[in-house]
């Protein structure tokens, strides 16, 4: 497949996964993010950890503020995304220190405590779709592949359940995920060689 048709397979996709996820109602993304919370607040992977990056949703995203602030989560270190130029920061996440970006997502404020990528344990994803190979369709402005390339943090894509693709195309400068998480499922990818 050349570069232009890749391209415009990608947008294709892009388009129509992003079409799915709008669909579903208020109450179906709420009850959905729900799950998701509850079946990875359970996950012996993010239990182990010390120092996750979440993000914080928009668009129909599934929300991960409530396992954030779950109590089976103690002493985790939680950090969300601010960007600064072409990267994303992972800084200090505090309900009452987020602005609104320009992009329309909340963020960390400038003054919120920044952390060293590389000391990050697990990283959840956002992603427009994903496949069971690890394949992320983000929205093409290589944000999170910048950030996942300066550190070794389990790389754990989320997902509603419609968004789940059976193959998505690829390039080898789109990272890919060592996990998928959705509602229903916890997936690991084939791709990856890291273990539980």
């Amino acid at each position: 497949m050349s570069m232009e048709d890749l391209c415009s397979e990608k947008e294709r996709l892009r388009l129509k996964y992003r079409a799915l996820r709008q669909a579903l109602t208020p109450q179906e993304a709420a009850d959905a993010s729900g799950e998701l919370c509850r079946r990875l607040a359970e996950w012996e992977v993010l239990q182990s950890a010390e120092r996750v990056l979440t993000y914080l949703a928009f668009g129909n995203e599934p929300d991960l503020i409530p396992l954030c602030e779950s109590p089976s989560c103690p002493g985790m270190v939680w950090s969300a995304p601010r960007i600064e130029g072409q990267r994303l920061v992972p800084c200090l996440y505090h309900p009452h220190r987020l602005v609104r970006h320009r992009f329309g997502m909340m963020e960390p404020d400038s003054g919120s405590p920044e952390l060293d990528p590389a000391a990050l344990d697990v990283v959840l994803v956002p992603g427009i779709a994903f496949d069971r190979e690890g394949g992320r369709l983000g929205f093409g402005g290589g944000f999170y592949d910048r950030l996942l390339a300066t550190t070794g943090a389990v790389r754990v894509g989320i997902a509603h359940e419609c968004c789940l693709a059976d193959r998505l195309p690829c390039t080898e400068t789109d990272l890919r995920m060592d996990w998928i998480a959705t509602p229903s499922q916890i997936i690991k990818c084939s791709h990856s060689g890291r273990e539980a």
